[in-house]
């Protein structure tokens, strides 16, 4: 689980660093796939491993609310897992699809990083409450203070995942020749100033051509009508 944990907080600031902001962004999408993938092996590895536990030593099954948190955890990571694999980094999907799944792309990966350090600490104390005895953990033994110093250990190490995150000057520079649709049709992402008011003269422009092609249309049909009209008359 500490594994997981860690490969899950890895994949999530590879875009971050600065110093990966020289590579591609096609290798880093590779390199934050392969993490998450090898994080959900590490999951799945942990899961089996905790069921086959319990079956052995007779411990009933998904009661408590560490395994019910854990579980929907681990099914929500696989599920953005294969989301992100088959709209973002295959290149299947439309921009205007990666546009608009990109902020819950992004917020559902914290959720759920979020849940596994709550899942951690959840897990730590349930060990603890049920495995140390004499002493008993309320008398504070080297074990307790131990594992409640690994416990803040996994805290700070999500808070300074969600720092390093939330702060824009940590957030990779866009390439000079990427350009995203964005879903409401406005400006794409990368393009500003001059620029953007080009794309939006352009979409005036358009709308403007099309509005008088249509006029025009109109006309012609009034006219072949009132020919009509004269002929027969």
């Amino acid at each position: 689980m500490r594994l997981e944990r860690r490969k899950k907080g890895s994949a999530i600031i590879v875009y971050r660093l600065p110093w990966t902001w020289k590579c591609s962004k096609l290798l880093m999408k590779g390199i934050h796939a392969g993490l998450n993938a090898v994080a959900a092996v590490l999951a799945i590895i942990s899961l089996v491993a905790v069921f086959d536990f319990h079956n052995g030593k007779n411990i009933p099954n998904m009661y408590s609310l560490h395994s019910w948190v854990g579980l929907i955890a681990v099914i929500l990571y696989m599920l953005q897992l294969l989301l992100g694999v088959s709209v973002f980094l295959l290149p299947l999907a439309p921009l205007s699809l990666r546009a608009l799944l990109m902020p819950i792309h992004v917020y559902s990966g914290l959720l759920i990083f979020g849940t596994v350090i709550a899942t951690a600490l959840m897990g730590v104390t349930e060990k603890l409450i049920f495995s140390v005895k004499n002493p008993a953990y309320n008398t504070l033994p080297p074990e307790g203070v131990f594992t409640n110093t690994l416990g803040l250990l996994i805290l700070v190490f999500g808070a300074l995942i969600f720092w390093i995150v939330t702060r824009p000057q940590w957030k990779r520079p866009k390439e000079p020749n990427s350009i995203l649709l964005q879903p409401n049709g406005g400006a794409p992402e990368g393009v500003d100033g001059p620029t953007a008011v080009h794309f939006g003269n352009m979409d005036k422009s358009d709308s403007e051509l099309n509005s008088e092609a249509a006029a025009r249309k109109r006309n012609i049909a009034l006219d072949e009508t009132g020919q009509r009209s004269t002929m027969t008359k």
